[in-house]
Parts: C-alpha cells; structure tokens; sequence
C-alpha cells in the first residue's frame, strides 16, 4: 500500500529505466525516498543535486535529493557577475537614450507651436519719426525704435566688432548655437549656484526680439534656439548682425544703433568712436543700468571689458586699447527737462491728420529753432528756481512765434520726465488782463482812438461792482493810459459798450478757438484759454493785421525722398485794419515803456505786449512782440492753487526777456507795423501809478451795502498792492 508523506501525500513506487534499457520497477519498500503525488496531481519531475553524481540507477547513498536539483548533465551554464562600472555604464546608457527621447519630444511639442517654416519671415521694423529743427538738425525720434535704419557697411568696423567680441565671439564660426559657449555656462552657473552667465548667441537674441516674448521660460529658450537655426538657414552672417544692430534696445528709449548713437553722443553711428562704440556694445547685457547718462562709472567699466575682449580677439592692438581706456568717452548733456519732447509728442498728435496711418520711416521737417527752444526751456527753469518757493509757484509754458504763425520754441512744462503734459497747447487757464487788448479792439473798430478818455471810476454792471484794488480813481484818462496801466473799471465799461458777444466775435477773429462765455467778466480774462492760441491772437499786431494758424510742421517726406505732405502759405486773411494795428501797437508799446511791463529789456527793438494776472494770483502772464517775433509766458499751478501774488510784470517778463533776446540775436531790427507814432503818449503817467493794480469785485446787496469780494485781477508790481479780505462774488457768477 501507499504511505503517507510528511505533507500527507501518498509515496507510490517509482519505476526507471536501466542501463540497458530494462525496465527497472521497485516497490515502495526498496525506493523509499520516491514520492508519488496524489492519483488527481501530476506527479513532479525529480531533480538531482548540482554537485551530486548520479550512477545509473543507483541513488545517493545516506541522503535524500534536494527538490528541485538536476544531475551534472542538465546542470545551467553559470552566469558571471556583472561588475560596479558595468553597471553604471549600461544604465547611464539607458538614461541616455531616454533622455534623448524625453528632449525630442520636448523640443518637437515646442517646434508644433511655432508657425510653419514657410510661413516665418522677419516683421517689418517698426517706423520711425525723425523730428529735425528748421535748421535741418535732429530734434527727436518718435516711434518704437526712436532711431532710423542703417546699413551694416556704413558703420566703422569697430562697432561690430566691440559688439560680437564681448556678445559672441563666435558668431561667424558657429550655426546659430554656440555649444562651447552654452557648455561653458552651463558649468559656470553649476559652479557658482546660480545664473551667472549666459549662452545665447546673437541669433538666438534676435530671434526672441523678433518672434518671442521676453519670459524665461524652457518654452521660450527651446523656440529660440530653433527660430536662431531658422535664422542661420535664411539669412546671411552680416544680415543677422545688421538685423540686430537695428533692434536691440541700448537704453534710455533707444532701439537700435543709430537711435543710441544720437541718444548719448548726439551724433550718428556712422561716426563712432572706438570707445562710444564700446560703450554702447556694453549695454546689451543691462541697458538701463548701465546706461553713460544714467550710471556713467558703471557704462565705464563695462567699456573697459569690451575693449579688453576686443583686443584679446585681435581686433585691435594693445596699445589701441590703452588709449581708449585713457581717453573714455564722455555722453553728451541732454537739453535740461528734455522739453523738445513737448514738441515731439505734440507733433505726434498732429502727424495722422497729415499722413494718415504711419507705415513706413519718415522724415518731419519742423519751424523749431533749435537755440530759442534751449533758451526758452533754460529761462523757464531757472526762473521756478529761482523765484518758485518765493512765489509759491511751480509750473510754466513758453511759446514763440514767427509773425507768419510758425513756431520756433514751445515749452509746456518745467519738466518732461516729471510731467509730460503739455501745459502750452493743452491747458486752459485764465489769462486775466492779457485778454484786455481784445476788449481795446473791438472799442476802436466801434470808432475809438487811443485818445479817447473813459472816466476811471466806479462802474456797477448787473449787481457787481468792479474796483481797482486800491479803490482810488483817476478820473478821465485816455485809452492809452487805461490799458498800459491795466484799469480794470476802464476795460469793464469798454466791454459794456461794445458789447460782451462783440468782445468775443473780435478774440475769435483774431485766433481763439476756445469757448469764450459773453457776459460782463469777459472784459477781464475769465474765460480760459491756451497759451498758443493767446499767443496766436497777438501776431496780427506784429505782422500788420494778418490772422495766422499757429504751426509747427513744414514738411513731411519719407527717407527714401518722397514727399508726403508740403505746408502752403496759409492764413486767416487780413483781421484787423492797417490803422487800427497801428492804434493797438502805439496803446500796448505804452504798457512796455511806462506800463505794467515796463520791466522789459530788449535793446534795439520796439517792443508791445500785455500783462495779466487772474484771479487770486492763480496766473501770471505777459505776451509780447515785436515787428519779428511774439511770444507769451504762463506761470501758475497745475492745480489752481494761488501763488504767493505773483503778477504778469514780474518772473513772465524776466522769462521772455531772456527768451526773446535769444531769438533777435542776429536779426535785422524791423520796426512795428503800422504808423503808431502818430498817436501821443500819455501825458502824465508816474511810476508809482503805473501799477496793474489787482481789482476787487464788489456787489450791492439788497440791503444797499457794498461788500468788498476777494481780487479778481492783479496786475504786475505788486509794491503797492493791499489784501483785500472778502466774499467771491465773481468766482461764484461767472467761473
């Protein structure tokens, strides 16, 4: 029978098979150590031990077979062991390749986002707007670039080589990648922990100024690198460099190598030095910072580096290096303020009425004179300066015109990086008494002369009383003397005569284009106007009666020659008669000699003009002229705020005097039009009466009671000038 195993399983005999092929059968009793599985399992097949020799049919004597042993004839080849470095060396193999994998995958993910290669091509630079004084000088660049396009074999050669020495020093050797550089940052930046140095190639800048935003992002670097090899295969090597001198951006809001050549050596590329082109090469890597008007020492020692790659490349000598070190260059001065951008941005405004959509690089000739604008901008600066914590004022605007219109300086502000409204053309402010000779005007077109007497006494209109400051009268004077001496109760009933609605059709036709309100206050300035537009109104005293349209641009014309827009000769026609220019000039030359403004100095010259001072001391004008030139100064308070009893013969005077004697300097001296010296002067005019005295409006109440109101007009030397305490009666009716 069969027993039991250890496990339970039964032992059955086992049979095998001899040597000479018998079949050899024994009972359980003689193979005790055979194992029969169980009738339902397949019985396992037995296995010898690996070291143990089995003879024929004999068993191991003294020990059970280990399960799962083969004898030495089915006995597996043994397998070696693999040592540490081989190992390493097949799975650093295996990483490899699927790196590989990983970044092509990557790269071809980045590669399908990117518009076909056929369908690449370089965007059109964006235009520039080459601003030129009237002389032919650049004045300013507007546009994105701020510089026009130049052709690469018009620069001296030092400019591209400072560039690619310490940019890329293999830029004509490599394919768009320079794997040498980008191995040796990528150690350096191991090395040191942190973004030391950079990799890129010339190409591959371009290509993220051409196609990509600036982020630093895998994304972007991995399209860079393959708009850079899109590059190489299109474009030449000297194509790429001119491509990139054209757009990169140096600093201070210069795109490209003309626009920073003007911005800090105020000179074209073409005529670099060795040193300015250095200088200008070492911005690309931190243009605002190390921008020579900004942080000269920084741009110095940057200068340095590219000269020292420059002659380590051999593209200069050792000794040419030295003395560029010894001789830096030096940036120039930009004009104070910068207030030629004033001028640049208005022309901007202007530039679609002419041209229409801007396409393409153009050339805008301008009537600017380069010196008056500098002096214009320099007498406004120094004046706040100077006079600004005294009086309490901090802003100003100066314009000069040509008899014909055409501006030669315009400043609208005292400084254009703080504050780039401009306050000559855009803001409207009350011009007080500087608006009188339109009241004058339009009396003399109703038949008055400048010897025609009006009684200067207390005049009542509609329930308000205007009065001099000083509440004292003269009694009869002429017109002559009321305007030079600013009478507030003289212009008041001039005003009531002729008529409020024919004070304003007279401003109008002279040039003022803003709303003007036709009630009684009119006759003191209330109504806001520009400064440019004021000052547009006085040149038909200057030029014999002939309107004219404030302008700026002469010519506008694209850089290869063709001619977009030519200005006409153009004007309103004749405004005012012969005579009566003549009446005007021989009245306001009063207010210049004996007058409010009698401060002016212009040696050699006849000079008219007006000044006036608004309401509270919140503006301070005076625009004058001579047979030449007109020009108006405003100071105040962007917010409105009174000034500390600034008047209109005080800082404006000294600001035109300075201004107006830049734009005579060298020109033939040309008398006022008109025979004015046929009227008499004043008879009787003492200096100490001949205050522009600040006014105050008084009201009669129902009661009967006359209340003094606050000033509503102060006019120029102020040494006699009381406080006036009161309401504000004016104020409240008519602003």
């Amino acid at each position: 029978m069969a027993r039991r195993g250890s496990k339970g399983e039964r032992i059955e005999p086992s049979f095998g098979t001899g040597r000479g092929g018998a079949d050899l059968r024994a009972t359980r009793e003689d193979r005790p150590w055979v194992r029969v599985a169980e009738p339902a399992k397949p019985p396992k097949p037995a296995r010898t031990r690996r070291h143990e020799a089995v003879e024929d049919d004999e068993p191991p004597r003294g020990r059970r077979p280990a399960p799962g042993r083969r004898d030495r004839d089915d006995k597996p080849r043994r397998r070696k062991r693999r040592g540490f470095f081989g190992t390493l060396v097949i799975w650093g193999a295996t990483l490899s390749i699927w790196g590989l994998i990983v970044v092509a995958g990557i790269v071809a993910w980045y590669a399908a986002h990117l518009p076909p290669t056929h369908t690449l091509e370089v965007p059109p630079r964006p235009p520039n707007i080459a601003i030129l004084a009237a002389d032919g000088t650049e004045l300013a660049n507007r546009g994105d670039t701020g510089g026009a396009a130049i052709q690469l074999k018009s620069l001296p050669k030092h400019v591209s080589q400072a560039l690619i020495a310490i940019e890329d020093r293999r830029f004509y050797s490599h394919f768009g990648l320079d794997v040498v550089g980008l191995a040796r940052a990528v150690v350096t930046n191991v090395t040191n922990r942190g973004v030391q140095q950079g990799g890129s190639t010339l190409s591959q800048q371009l290509a993220k100024n051409l196609f990509l935003n600036p982020d630093r992002t895998l994304g972007r670097k991995v399209q860079e690198a393959l708009l850079a090899l899109w590059l190489e295969h299109n474009y030449s090597k000297d194509q790429i460099l001119e491509l990139y001198l054209n757009r990169v951006y140096f600093g201070a809001g210069a795109y490209g190598i003309e626009a920073a050549a003007r911005r800090y050596y105020d000179k074209p590329a073409t005529a670099l030095t060795l040193q300015e082109a250095a200088v200008i090469a070492g911005l690309v890597k931190a243009p605002s910072r190390l921008a020579p008007t900004r942080n000269p020492e920084a741009a110095q020692a940057r200068a340095q580096l590219v000269l020292a790659a420059m002659a380590d490349q051999g593209y200069i000598t050792e000794a040419q290096a030295r003395t560029a070190r010894s001789n830096p260059a030096q940036a120039s001065r930009a004009i104070p303020g910068g207030s030629i951008n004033y001028v640049a941005d208005w022309i901007m405004d202007l530039i679609d009425d002419y041209v229409g959509k801007v396409e393409t690089d153009l050339t805008v000739e301008t009537t600017i004179v380069g010196p008056v604008q500098q002096a214009a901008e320099v007498a406004l600066v120094e004046a706040l300066s100077r006079g600004g914590q005294r009086y309490g004022v901090g802003q100003g605007a100066v314009v000069v015109l040509d008899r014909d219109g055409a501006v030669r300086a315009l400043v609208g502000g005292r400084d254009y990086g703080q504050s780039q409204f401009n306050r000559a053309v855009a803001a409207r402010r009350q011009p007080g008494s500087a608006f009188k000779p339109f009241v004058y005007l339009a009396a003399l077109e109703r038949g008055l002369t400048p010897d025609t007497t009006r009684n200067d006494a207390p005049v009542a209109v509609s329930g308000w009383r205007p009065e001099n400051y000083t509440r004292d009268y003269r009694g009869e004077v002429s017109l002559t003397t009321a305007l030079a001496s600013s009478l507030n109760t003289v212009a008041v009933r001039l005003g009531q005569e002729v008529g409020p609605r024919a004070v304003v059709r007279t401003a109008q036709k002279l040039g003022i284009g803003s709303a003007l309100a036709a009630n009684p206050s009119i006759a003191l300035g209330t109504s806001e106007v520009s400064v440019l537009e004021l000052v547009g109104a006085y040149a038909p005293f200057a030029n014999g009666g002939t309107g004219v349209i404030p302008h700026v641009i002469t010519r506008i014309r694209t850089t290869n020659g063709r001619v977009l827009f030519q200005r006409q000769p153009m004007n309103n026609g004749h405004v005012v008669e012969p005579r009566h220019v003549a009446m005007m000039n021989a009245m306001m030359n009063q207010t210049t000699v004996s007058g409010t403004a009698r401060t002016v100095r212009l040696p050699g010259w006849i000079v008219a003009g007006k000044t006036g001072t608004s309401q509270e001391f919140r503006d301070a004008w005076f625009v004058g002229y001579t047979g030449r030139f007109v020009a108006g100064v405003w100071l105040g308070n962007d917010d409105g705020a009174p000034t500390r009893r600034l008047t209109g013969g005080g800082l404006p005077v000294d600001v035109w005097n300075r201004v107006m004697a830049e734009a005579h300097r060298g020109q033939a001296i040309v008398d006022l039009p008109g025979n004015w010296r046929s009227y008499d002067a004043p008879g009787r005019i003492l200096p100490g009466e001949t205050i522009d005295q600040p006014m105050t409006m008084s009201r009669v109440d129902p009661g009967g009671q006359r209340r003094p109101q606050r000033p509503a007009e102060a006019e120029d030397r102020s040494a006699v000038v009381r406080p006036q305490p009161g309401g504000g009666f004016l104020d409240r009716l008519f602003r």
